[in-house]
């Protein structure tokens, strides 16, 4: 059966049901994007690695059991997930923050509060450009 899209889901790493919410309601404005939640870094991980086709992670870093750096080294030294881009949204007021997760490897970062239409506007040109189909 062929489709007209590739699986575009997004993996929504929150453990704030409301923020979780919000993201969702943003991202699934994005065309042809479905969106999972979990609400644990360890839940993710164990998402991503039974490979649940996703296409990126929008993360906390705030999470119970393990922290988002954490999470992101983990995705990162996958060779399943390493290419996964990943936004990260995070309510942390070290002003270190934004310069630690891109050594780790995150694509994006937001500081709460954040614009729910930027974060969807960030995460579509990641979707586009790392799309096999998109060519110049």
């Amino acid at each position: 059966m062929a489709t007209d899209s590739p699986n575009r889901t997004v993996l929504i790493v929150e453990d704030a049901e409301s923020c979780a919410t919000t993201l969702e309601i943003a991202l699934l404005a994005i065309p042809h994007v479905k969106v999972r939640v979990a609400p644990t870094a360890r839940q993710a991980l164990d998402l991503l690695t039974a490979g649940g086709g996703f296409c990126a992670v929008v993360t906390d870093l705030n999470l119970p059991a393990m922290d988002g750096f954490e999470f992101i080294q983990r995705v990162r030294s996958d060779s399943r997930t390493a290419r996964l881009p990943i936004v990260v949204i995070s309510g942390d007021s070290d002003p270190r923050t934004p310069e630690r997760i891109y050594r780790l490897g995150a694509n994006a970062y937001f500081g709460k509060p954040y614009s729910p239409a930027q974060v969807r506007q960030k995460l579509e040109q990641l979707l586009d450009a790392n799309s096999p189909s998109h060519s110049p």
